[in-house]
């Protein structure tokens, strides 16, 4: 008999998932079960590696989303802190980070879809440690830095000399990520991250890049110094050494081919199914010096959304659950669709699988398993999410809504009829993930035009194509109440 490739070997089997509320314990049950445990936060990258067994001997997750404070986001004093559990869209929802750190929100904006940012960390797409993870470049243009924390103490590094070979760091397996720490952009400074990729909304990076740009206090025209990051180019995101010299005293458009040139230069970039690698090396001069001369003229705000749909309700989140020691015979509760409901076999199933087999509620769809395709979107403590990277151990003590739930006996929630009333069901594989990102993008926002509704809608993919006629049910859900 043939060996079976790696990926049909079956994936390890999770038998605990623990969550405590502080990092001290956190730590702690990392150094109990040693290699056999892995700390997860939003979980996006990790569950996949596991269902393509890529981590074969892990049994035990030590889940970060019940931490204190892990949420945080800090501003003072000329530097910006995250904390450990911060997502995606905690970065994208913040005006302050926007005037501080603009090319991390812009990076923060690319990835996945709105629902994978409500999960996603942005430590944890550190910790990941890919070349085309679009925040790494960015913080590294903008000199981050990161504390490592174990139970023996702290040390904190920047964020450039934290990596150590290709999706590989030196934090250590006894170690968290538990802050990231940003030099904040000054009066006389400004950047811009920057992205090709083969999609619009979903898409790793062929190419992006990162600058920052320091001008010079005595003639705010001249660059003092100006750093710029690449990603998805080599086996590591790399900055490139020798700017200072090429532009210091030059204005940004004087300076803009040869800092171009030299990042160019400065890589022999990777070859891979996204791209080859002549074509990188001509789009990286291009990326870049498109970046800086948006700079030049002012405009590298102009693609960042004023109000960015979140798929959340802003202000409405829900304070840190207690901590939780869920085995695969323990009774997981929480609310789904208003009412209680309690059930075993969490700990080694998603949120997605849990709902199906052990509630019934089989609305919820598999499209892809990976977060690519939002058939499984449900609304967890108020926030759009998919659940087939959530851990059903992470439910205990949350509120959940899946598509039975949104409407009330046998009336249609507002969104589900106007689906039917503009032939936005059409095979109905994807419909119910439409619905459930279509109505928490109206509580969202009651009136969105149809950027706003693109956007919000990003993370759906409909396989039919029939994308006009369910814009067209949003947009008529957004009426409704204007005709009442």
């Amino acid at each position: 008999m043939s060996s079976l490739h790696p990926v049909q070997h079956q994936a390890p089997r999770i038998d605990r998932v623990i969550a405590p509320s502080t990092i001290d314990d956190a730590l702690t049950a990392l150094s109990d079960h040693g290699p056999r445990a892995r700390p997860i936060a939003g979980g996006t990258d990790l569950l996949l590696e596991l269902e393509r067994n890529a981590e074969h001997d892990v049994q035990v997750l030590v889940d970060l989303s019940r931490i204190h404070d892990a949420r945080s986001i800090t501003i003072e004093a000329g530097s910006v802190t995250l904390g450990m559990g911060v997502t995606h869209a905690d970065v994208i929802a913040s005006d302050e980070l926007a005037e501080r750190a603009l090319p991390l929100v812009q990076a923060c904006l690319e990835i996945g879809s709105p629902q994978l940012r409500n999960r996603a960390t942005v430590a944890g797409n550190l910790v990941t440690a890919s070349p085309a993870n679009d925040t790494i470049s960015a913080l590294m243009a903008l000199d981050a830095s990161v504390t490592l924390t174990s139970l023996e103490g702290s040390r904190t590094i920047r964020l450039v000399d934290f990596y150590d070979g290709f999706r590989s760091s030196v934090l250590s397996q006894a170690e968290l990520l538990t802050s990231i720490t940003i030099p904040a952009l000054g009066r006389n400074q400004r950047g811009v991250f920057v992205k090709l990729g083969n999609r619009s909304a979903q898409a790793i990076s062929v190419v992006h890049a990162a600058m920052a740009v320091t001008f010079d206090d005595d003639d705010p025209t001249r660059v003092a110094d100006i750093s710029v990051a690449l990603g998805s180019v080599a086996p590591t995101v790399v900055t490139v050494d020798g700017l200072h010299a090429i532009a210091r005293g030059q204005t940004i458009r004087e300076a803009a081919p040869a800092v171009a040139a030299a990042s160019a230069a400065s890589v022999t970039p990777i070859d891979d199914i996204r791209a080859s690698a002549d074509y990188r090396a001509d789009t990286i001069a291009v990326l870049v010096e498109r970046g800086l001369n948006s700079i030049a003229d002012g405009t590298e705000r102009d693609r960042l959304p004023t109000t960015p749909p979140l798929l959340r309700v802003r202000g409405e989140y829900a304070p840190p659950r207690h901590a939780t020691d869920v085995e695969e015979g323990d009774r997981v509760s929480c609310i789904i669709n208003g009412e209680r409901h309690t059930a075993t076999s969490a700990a080694s199933a998603t949120l997605l699988d849990w709902l199906r087999d052990q509630h019934g509620l089989t609305g919820t769809k598999e499209g892809c398993a990976e977060g690519e395709c939002g058939a499984c979107t449900i609304h967890l403590d108020g926030e759009a999410v998919l659940s087939c990277l959530v851990p059903a151990a992470s439910a205990e003590g949350c509120d959940l809504t899946t598509v039975e739930g949104l409407g009330t006996g046998d009336s249609l929630d507002p969104v589900q009829a106007s689906f039917a009333q503009t032939g936005g069901v059409q095979c109905g594989f994807c419909t119910p993930g439409f619905i459930m990102s279509a109505s928490m993008l109206l509580a969202e926002c009651p009136h969105p035009d149809r950027s706003h509704i693109a956007q919000g809608l990003a993370g759906n993919l409909c396989r039919c194509t029939g994308y006009y006629s369910i814009i067209e049910a949003v947009r008529e859900t957004s009426r409704i109440g204007d005709d009442q």
